[in-house]
C-alpha cells in the first residue's frame, strides 16, 4: 500500500506533477509502456490476452486553495481550488508551494456576535504567514501560487486518517494491482489522471487516445455514516466494504459493469455495499461523455470527511477494494 507517501504528497489539481513524478518512478519497470500526455496525465499499459481494452482510472489531484492576493498587512487571501467547504478550513494549518507555512485566519468568536451563525465568505478569510507587511509577503509567496492542506498521514486500530484520500486512495490501489503482477485477459491501461476536481478534465482526453471497451474509476467518495444523521442519509458506511455505484450526478452507470461488479463481489465473498446517494460525480461520467461513449462504471473507498483537511477511511474498506478490483481483473467477467 503506498497510501502514505501518496496522501502526504501536495498536487492540488493543475499542479499535479510531484504525484504523477512519484508514481512514475515507482512503476517504470513494472509496465509495459508508460507515458505522460500534454494534459499531464500519467498511462501504464500493461499487455493482457486481448479480450478487452480496459481503462482502470484513478485522479492525481486533490482539492485546495490558491493566493489571489496579498493584502497590505501580509496576509493572503484566497480562492479554493475545487469543492472545498470553508467551515471545514478555518484555523487549519497549510504549505504554499511546499515550502512556506501558515495557518488560515477568521475573527475570533469574541468578535462575531450574530456572524457565528453564518458560513464565512472566501473573502472573510485569510492565511497568516507570519509577516506583517505586503513587501514581506512578496518576498515569499505570490499571487497564483498553490496552497495545500498540511496533514500527515496516521493509523489508529484499523483506521487511516490523512489528507487527499480523495482520490490517492485510488491511486495507491492501482500502484498495489501493478505492483502485484495481475494477470488478466484484459489489455489493462492504468491512467492516472488530473484536474478532476474541476470538471473531470483528464479522462476526457485520455478517452481519446485509447479508446478503450470500458473503464472503471477507482474513487474514494463520501460516507456521511454521522451519529447525528438518519442512516437513511447515509452514502455509505466505514466498515462496510467497497461502494458500488449505480447512479451519480451526471451518469447512470452501465448496467453490465455495474451487474458485473456486483457479482464478481458476491461470487468470491467479498463485502461490498451500494453507494446510496446519487450526487457528486466521477471520471466515469467523462468516460461515457467521450466522443466515443465509453461505457464505465465506478467503484470506492468510503471516507469521512472528505474535500477536508482530514478525512478517515477504514483499511478494511481499502484491502476489499483493492480484492474486488484484482478478483474482477482476474476472472474478466465482461
Amino acid at each position: 500500500m503506498f497510501l502514505k507517501e501518496l496522501s502526504e504528497l501536495n498536487g492540488v489539481s493543475g499542479n499535479e506533477e510531484k504525484v504523477r513524478e512519484f508514481i512514475k518512478e515507482k512503476i517504470k519497470d513494472k509496465v509495459d509502456k508508460l507515458w505522460v500526455d500534454r494534459m499531464g496525465n500519467l498511462i501504464a499499459y500493461k499487455k493482457g490476452k486481448g479480450k478487452a481494452k480496459v481503462v482502470l482510472d484513478a485522479h492525481m489531484d486533490e482539492v485546495g486553495l490558491m493566493i489571489v492576493n496579498i493584502n497590505d498587512d501580509g496576509s493572503l487571501a484566497f480562492a479554493p481550488v475545487g469543492g472545498v467547504d470553508p467551515r471545514v478550513i478555518i484555523g487549519k494549518k497549510v504549505i504554499i508551494n511546499d515550502k512556506v507555512k501558515g495557518v488560515i485566519g477568521y475573527k475570533a468568536i469574541h468578535l462575531q456576535k450574530d456572524d457565528y451563525l453564518r458560513t464565512p465568505e472566501y473573502s472573510q478569510l485569510s492565511i497568516d504567514i507570519g509577516v506583517s507587511s505586503k513587501s514581506e509577503a512578496e518576498k515569499k509567496v505570490k499571487i497564483g501560487d498553490y496552497v495545500s492542506f498540511l496533514t500527515k498521514y496516521r493509523e489508529i486500530g484499523n483506521f487511516a486518517t490523512g489528507k487527499a484520500f480523495d482520490d490517492r486512495g485510488g491511486c495507491s490501489i492501482l500502484l498495489d494491482i501493478i505492483f502485484n503482477n495481475i494477470e488478466s485477459d484484459y489489455d489493462l491501461y492504468f491512467a492516472f489522471v488530473v484536474q478532476e476536481e474541476t470538471g473531470l478534465r483528464g479522462a476526457a482526453v485520455v478517452s481519446e487516445q485509447i479508446k478503450p471497451d470500458f473503464a472503471i474509476a477507482l474513487e474514494t467518495t463520501t460516507a456521511g455514516d454521522n451519529p447525528e444523521l438518519e442512516k437513511e442519509h447515509w452514502a455509505t458506511h466505514l466498515g462496510d466494504g467497497p461502494a458500488i455505484t449505480f447512479l451519480h450526478s451526471g451518469y447512470a452507470i452501465d448496467h453490465r459493469i455495474f451487474e458485473a461488479l456486483v457479482k464478481t463481489a458476491q461470487k468470491h465473498n467479498i463485502p461490498f455495499q451500494y453507494k446510496r446517494r446519487t450526487a457528486g460525480g466521477t471520471d466515469a461520467a467523462r468516460y461515457a461523455r467521450s466522443i466515443y461513449g465509453v461505457p464505465a462504471g465506478v467503484v470506492s473507498i468510503p471516507s469521512r470527511y472528505i474535500h477536508s483537511p482530514l478525512s478517515v477511511i477504514n483499511l478494511s474498506d481499502y484491502n476489499n477494494t483493492y480484492l474486488l478490483i484484482k478478483t474482477f481483473l482476474e476472472k474478466s467477467p465482461i
